[in-house]
């Protein structure tokens, strides 16, 4: 019949070679032997009727017909991945896996997480903490927290959070402050993580926003919104801080933010997942959950003049 198909272990023995474009790389991620492999790929070949592969001296590179192939089959092997892995997550209720940037993970989601679990003993919760954009389709993942402008065209996504910036201290800092231009006299710490933005709502906007003319500003710099607040909370300066990173220290009094003039900008967290999955009960229980903690955070903005950092200077 002339629409049958080849063997899919010939076809995934090809696809993994020409990806990897060596036979050696491709044989070890299939834990077959290299011989097995080639005989795979052989096999394929007698059944396309031409090469796949040029064999060079001590290299394979792919042929015309193998660059036409490689394309559709990596689609179809990775459909077929995450058809797969959606599957067993439906048929696996008690496990929900999240994924959330490394500070948003460390101080807001990690501490509280004790709570949920408590509530719901029989789900078993992975976190995978990490700024890169998971593939619902390939990853093993149920829901992601996200943060910034972007959209989420095909999945799922509901607004979780968008907060308010402002500077923050330990206590003990604060008592030597009485009026914005005081913190020139303190160290400023420069949390960079929302320096993707066209327009980051930083120490300079800030002074800015209070009239405080000041010199190129100095002061230690961190790439992660955590290890900036971590400093802060030592006592070892000021951190524009981000109520969604440092809401558990300003309920717990260890920051404070004794000006009441605070940058917003036009990035919010969101809840994501595949569309279709949101009213999982695992997913459900976990969207209903932050809800109800965010809520408890938005009294924190209570009292603060916003001042909107728009996309453009």
């Amino acid at each position: 019949m002339p629409d049958r198909l080849p063997s899919l272990v010939a076809l995934r023995a090809f696809e993994a070679a020409a990806r990897h474009i060596s036979f050696a790389q491709a044989a070890n991620e299939l834990s077959v032997t290299p011989a097995a492999l080639s005989y795979q790929i052989k096999s394929l070949e007698a059944d396309m009727g031409a090469p796949l592969f040029h064999r060079l001296n001590r290299a394979v590179e792919l042929t015309e017909a193998g660059r036409i192939l490689l394309p559709g089959l990596s689609t179809a092997f990775q459909d077929m991945r995450g058809a797969w892995n959606a599957a067993k997550r439906f048929v696996d209720p008690s496990r929900l896996t999240i994924t959330a940037g490394p500070s948003f993970t460390a101080k807001w989601l990690a501490p509280r997480m004790f709570h949920f679990a408590e509530k719901h003993p029989d789900l078993e919760l992975r976190f995978i903490a990490t700024l890169k954009l998971v593939d619902f389709a390939r990853d093993d993942v149920d829901i992601a927290i996200r943060f910034g402008q972007g959209e989420d065209p095909g999945l799922f996504s509901e607004m979780l959070y968008e907060g308010f910036i402002t500077p923050m201290m330990h206590p003990d800092v604060a008592t030597r402050l009485t009026k914005p231009s005081d913190l020139l006299s303190e160290t400023l710490i420069h949390d960079d993580s929302l320096s993707f933005l066209p327009n980051p709502p930083n120490w300079d906007r800030w002074f800015e926003a209070v009239g405080v003319e000041h010199a190129p500003l100095k002061g230690p710099r961190f790439s992660q919104a955590d290890h900036a607040v971590d400093l802060a909370l030592e006592g070892n300066g000021v951190v524009m801080g981000r109520a969604s990173i440092t809401a558990r220290h300003l309920r717990a009094g260890q920051l404070v933010a004794p000006f009441r003039i605070a940058l917003t900008a036009p990035v919010q967290y969101r809840i994501v997942c595949p569309a279709g999955t949101e009213n999982r009960p695992a997913v459900a229980l976990f969207r209903n959950w932050a809800r109800e903690e965010i809520d408890k955070d938005r009294s924190l903005g209570d009292g603060f003049e916003k001042i909107e950092i728009g996309q453009d200077r």
